[in-house]
């Protein structure tokens, strides 16, 4: 991972005392170019990240995880091919906005987030990190949240329509859509081909998120998923959560 250019890390220690030096200077310091940035946020292999920089070469891709194992794939292949509209950022997401200057993100990309079914300020969709990506996106910038969780997909909807944000599409069961953009089916994760052969409908919700306005967190009950993740553990044992 150090010796791949395309990869960018930076210690939490050096983020505290000399800030980022790439934050407002991505387009000029690393892209050389002025094409929107877009952001997967929990990248994991990367196989969307590189997936979408393919499809989009008028558009730059930054992928983000914490877990370098799992970048690295994505990171190898983008470096093989020579791609020029391709980044690894690896932090915690928690911290992103100190990577990103107000205005520099055009886009958002949610891929297969763990649902945090018992801690709402941990959900990738929650008004706690929609506050952190105000920071960096352009007012009414593009989120898109594509997942196999039923709970998150249901509770996104909930947070959006509470908040009354800019829906453009909201679909329970994408691979049922006649009409749908290719690059919602054909670009598919490890963990979605997992999904899609256990029968389980993929999600997919496309919103925009203004700079104004108070967020507010959606004040109801959602019945949790009810089936067992690839290599992780049921999250919570309650029938219903917030």
């Amino acid at each position: 991972m150090a010796d791949n250019p395309l990869v960018v890390e930076c210690p939490f220690w050096q983020l505290q005392q000399e800030g980022f030096p790439l934050k407002g200077n991505w387009h000029k310091d690393f892209f050389a170019n002025e094409n929107p940035i877009v952001l997967e946020l929990g990248c994991g292999r990367g196989e969307y990240t590189i997936g979408l920089a393919h499809r989009f070469p008028g558009k730059n891709f930054i992928g983000i995880d914490i877990k370098g194992a799992r970048m690295w794939h994505g990171a190898k292949i983008a470096l093989e091919e020579e791609m020029k509209n391709v980044a690894f950022l690896r932090t915690n997401i928690e911290c992103i906005a100190s990577f990103f200057a107000p205005n520099e993100v055009a886009e958002l990309w949610l891929t297969f987030s763990d649902p945090q079914m018992k801690k709402a300020t941990k959900r990738l969709t929650s008004t706690y990190f929609m506050e952190r990506y105000r920071h960096f996106l352009i007012n009414g910038g593009l989120i898109h949240v594509k997942t196999d969780s039923n709970f998150l997909a249901t509770y996104t909807k909930y947070m959006v329509e509470r908040n009354h944000l800019p829906m453009e599409q909201c679909t329970f069961d994408l691979y049922a859509e006649k009409e749908v953009d290719t690059s919602l089916t054909e670009i598919r994760t490890y963990y979605e081909s997992m999904w899609l052969e256990r029968g389980i409908p993929i999600k997919y919700l496309r919103f925009r998120l203004p700079q104004n306005g108070t967020l507010q967190e959606p004040d109801i009950e959602i019945p949790v998923d009810g089936y067992r993740s690839y290599n992780h553990q049921v999250v919570s044992t309650k029938k219903t959560g917030k």
